[in-house]
């Protein structure tokens, strides 16, 4: 059977839900994170040498990195091509473009956001006002207007059918759910009303809501 290595509140929120999606059985092993660092615990170091989630055991078959789980599982379990465009296709060439986006150009400036925001709280007290400032000017200036721009591009991607890749949930969306549930939970997207719909709409199915109560609590960011 398939094992998870689940790390709360993470993108391997994303694995559950692909699972669930394509209807195979597989066990959760959760990990929590350091209440101090917010970082792995290092019980993940014995899964993987990178000590990082998601993780995915298959027998004897190991697996990191969401994209490359994501591939594994639609290759090996896949079989009718349900999750994914055909190849040679224009939904077939959007999936791939927006499978590696995901993790590639759209997470780059949410995480630069993410460390940002949090350096004020982690700085010597005496040094809080000037960090703040700092991260202010650097979230002003460079990080949020990029995210912006971003965030245009999903909602113009959105336009035509709801999904990013054809006319149905594929997996890219799939992948695609994390970035826009962070940048939800860190911005006004009301302005762009395609985004807001796409989450209303995948956060209804009922495999989403499976792999959410197995998960356990997600704060997305």
């Amino acid at each position: 059977m398939i094992v998870v290595h689940h790390l709360e509140d993470s993108r391997s929120q994303r694995v559950l839900w692909l699972l669930e999606e394509l209807g195979i059985a597989y066990e959760v092993k959760r990990y929590n994170r350091d209440p101090v660092t917010s970082l792995a615990p290092p019980e993940l170091y014995a899964v993987h040498p990178l000590g990082k989630s998601p993780v995915i055991s298959d027998g004897d078959i190991t697996v990191a990195e969401t994209g490359a789980i994501f591939e594994y599982l639609l290759d090996t379990y896949d079989k009718d091509g349900r999750l994914k465009p055909a190849r040679g296709s224009q939904a077939g060439r959007d999936y791939t473009y927006w499978l590696h986006y995901a993790e590639g150009s759209a997470m780059t400036n949410l995480l630069l956001k993410l460390v940002f925001s949090r350096l004020p709280e982690r700085a010597p007290m005496l040094m809080r006002p000037i960090v703040r400032r700092v991260s202010a000017s650097a979230e002003d200036s460079f990080i949020d207007p990029r995210v912006a721009e971003h965030a245009n591009w999903w909602n113009t991607a959105l336009e035509r059918s709801g999904y990013f890749a054809g006319d149905d949930l594929t997996a890219a969306d799939i992948m695609m759910s994390f970035p826009l549930e962070a940048a939800a939970t860190r911005a006004d997207l009301s302005v762009l009303p395609n985004i807001p719909a796409f989450l209303k709409r995948i956060h209804a199915r009922p495999a989403y809501q499976t792999a959410l109560e197995k998960g356990g609590p997600y704060a997305y960011a």
